[in-house]
């Protein structure tokens, strides 16, 4: 039996109601072979991919009348996957990716618990190259940009996996890391605008933060 708690809540995502096993709250903690050790995961950060963020949230419903056609997505730092479910839900080309050790197995219990199929899942870990993954004319994350060292190799991260015209749609909660990002991806070709993703949930709580929107039209081989 694991040792830790889970809990599960419905999500309201436009007029989908989406049931989410979620960890119980930000205390919970089981590693007993070491794998997020490994990783690089500490003990104060494990139970973050367990939880449903209000970026997620914000990214999911973006999601929900997003024009998929003809586009192989990509979750980055996926977590519960609420944006991956939303996406494959509506029949996309969808891959879930995270570095975390449990995020397969939570994305595959709420995938039966919503009664979808199964989806492509893909180990990210962001430093290091992962050619099974393959390339993606769109990819996805919702805050994803919350420790100092993470700007650099996240974009190096999408640029391995972006196909040669891509899209890229990152929601941030204003953290301070945005401006390095942005001269990164910058550096590797891509234009850029950003947006307000401010909003209302349905539940009546507030929300503030960014959309950050990359783009490039082709990209070149050398």
């Amino acid at each position: 039996m694991a040792d830790y708690q889970v809990r599960f809540q419905t999500i309201t995502v436009g007029s989908t109601d989406y049931l989410i096993r979620s960890l119980l709250d930000n205390q919970q903690y089981c590693d007993p072979l070491g794998e997020a050790e490994k990783l690089g995961i500490s003990s104060a950060s494990w139970s973050l991919f367990g939880q449903v963020w209000p970026s997620a949230r914000v990214l999911a419903k973006m999601m929900d009348g997003f024009n998929l056609a003809g586009k192989r997505v990509l979750e980055i730092g996926a977590g519960l996957g609420l944006a991956s479910l939303v996406v494959h839900k509506r029949l996309g080309d969808m891959t879930a990716s995270d570095r975390h050790p449990l995020s397969r197995s939570f994305l595959e219990e709420n995938l039966l618990l919503n009664h979808l199929a199964p989806m492509a899942y893909e180990q990210g870990n962001w430093d290091e190259a992962n050619p099974a993954l393959g390339k993606f004319d769109l990819i996805i994350g919702s805050d994803v940009l919350y420790e100092r060292d993470q700007p650099a190799a996240l974009a190096a991260f999408i640029d391995r996996h972006s196909a040669g015209v891509a899209e890229v749609l990152i929601v941030d909660p204003n953290r301070g890391n945005r401006p390095a990002f942005r001269r990164a991806m910058a550096g590797l070709g891509y234009l850029y605008n950003e947006t307000s993703a401010d909003c209302s949930f349905a539940d009546g709580e507030e929300y503030k933060g960014h959309l950050l929107h990359f783009h490039r039209s082709a990209k070149l081989v050398a």
